[in-house]
Parts: C-alpha cells; sequence; structure tokens
C-alpha cells in the first residue's frame, strides 16, 4: 500500500516529496535491478512480443521498470521506478544500469489499480541524449509509441521509443505519453558508492557494479 501511495503522489507531480521521504537502503537497488532482471525476461518470453524481440538489436538503450503503478479515482495518475542500460555504439556492449522515476499525471473518471511491468526501447540517439539530462518529458523532447504487439504485429509509426507493457487490473494498459522521466540521483549514488550522472554511467563508464552483471547478460544476449 505505502508503494501504491508514493506512486500516485509521483503521478500527481509531487516526485519532490518521493525523493525527499525516500532514504533507501542499499539493498533497495540490487531489489530493483534484479526485479528489472525478470521483468525484461518475461517480456522476451512473452509469445505477443514479437516485434521486441526483432527489434530490440537496433535499440540504442532499454528502460525497464519491474512496477509501474496506475491508480485513480477521478484524480489519478502513474509512477514507478526504472533502470536503463545503453549500448555502447564502438563496443556493442551493454552498459549501466542507471536509475530513474517515472511520473504521469491524469485527471477524468478512472476506477481501479494496475500494475504493470514495462520495457521502454530507446531506438534514437536524441531520444538516448534526452534520458541522459536530468528531467524531460516522453513525448515532449522524445516522441513515444506503444509498441507493436502480437504475432506479426508491424509498425507504421516511426517514433523514438516505444513502449511495452505487460499489465494486470482494471486498466487496460498504460499510456506513456506525457510521462516526466527524472533521473534518480540518490539511487544512482547509493548503488556506486559516489555521486554520478547518468551521462558517466551510460556514456562514459566511469563506474560499475558486479551485481548489474546478470542483467547486462540478459539484454546482450536477447539483443543478439
Amino acid at each position: 500500500m505505502l508503494n501504491w501511495i508514493r506512486c500516485v503522489v509521483a503521478g500527481l507531480g509531487l516526485a519532490g516529496l518521493l525523493g525527499a521521504s525516500a532514504q533507501v537502503l542499499a539493498s533497495d537497488q540490487s531489489d530493483l535491478v534484479a526485479d528489472a532482471q525478470k521483468a525484461f525476461a518475461d517480456m522476451q518470453d512473452d509469445p505477443d512480443m514479437t516485434w521486441f524481440r526483432d527489434n530490440l538489436k537496433n535499440a540504442r538503450a532499454v528502460l525497464i521498470s519491474p512496477e509501474i503503478v496506475k491508480a485513480g479515482f477521478v484524480l489519478g495518475g502513474s509512477g514507478g521506478r526504472a533502470v536503463m542500460l545503453a549500448k555502447d555504439s564502438a563496443t556493442g556492449r551493454w552498459e549501466g544500469p542507471a536509475f530513474y522515476n517515472l511520473a504521469t499525471a491524469s485527471i477524468g473518471f478512472q476506477a481501479g489499480v494496475a500494475v504493470s511491468q514495462s520495457v521502454m526501447l530507446v531506438m534514437t540517439e536524441k531520444a538516448l541524449n534526452s534520458f541522459l539530462s536530468n528531467k524531460f518529458k516522453l513525448g515532449g523532447d522524445a516522441s513515444v509509441a506503444a509498441g507493436p504487439v502480437g504475432a506479426g504485429a508491424q509498425s507504421n509509426v516511426q517514433a523514438d521509443v516505444y513502449t511495452f507493457a505487460r499489465s494486470k487490473g482494471l486498466y487496460g494498459g498504460l499510456n506513456f505519453d506525457g510521462t516526466v522521466v527524472t533521473v534518480n540521483g540518490g539511487w544512482n549514488k547509493a548503488y556506486y558508492g559516489k555521486s554520478v550522472t547518468p551521462v558517466e554511467i551510460l556514456v562514459r563508464h566511469s563506474v560499475t557494479n558486479a551485481g548489474a552483471d546478470a542483467l547486462k547478460a540478459e539484454v546482450a544476449k536477447a539483443a543478439k
């Protein structure tokens, strides 16, 4: 229930309160990385995710959120935490992770709670550069589209970012257009032992954490 409340707060644009109140333990980041590995494997194994599997090799980066919570009663929103891996264009190695927060606000008649696993494929250098900034909005700074789902699915839309979600709950799915993406500096610092930016993690490869080796290997194998 506490996570549900936090995500609703994030969805209402109060992400600052989340960051101020979340004094996290070091194990929290490791747990998120492990959960991200499971979420990615679930997406990879889903028979409806043919387009996802076929196009992963073309992605510049992947953003994995093991749990996006969408809840609302007239005024609501969705939110969650995510990790990003980026592919080095020179070596083809997958590097990271960097930690992020996602938050979307919505107004209108809603009812129920949905929990989703989500993976975003970042297809362009423009989109990756947006993720390297401290804060940006999907659909504004980088175009976003729901990824094609189903056997033989094709995309007629050229987007910077394609989103895939596996949902449970009363909502039929998730719309990431307008989602605010912010770097979770506190979690990056806790995971790597010092303050680091996404550029240092994903581009310069200034820091590493062996705890992410299994996740990176999973993505690298799937992206061949």
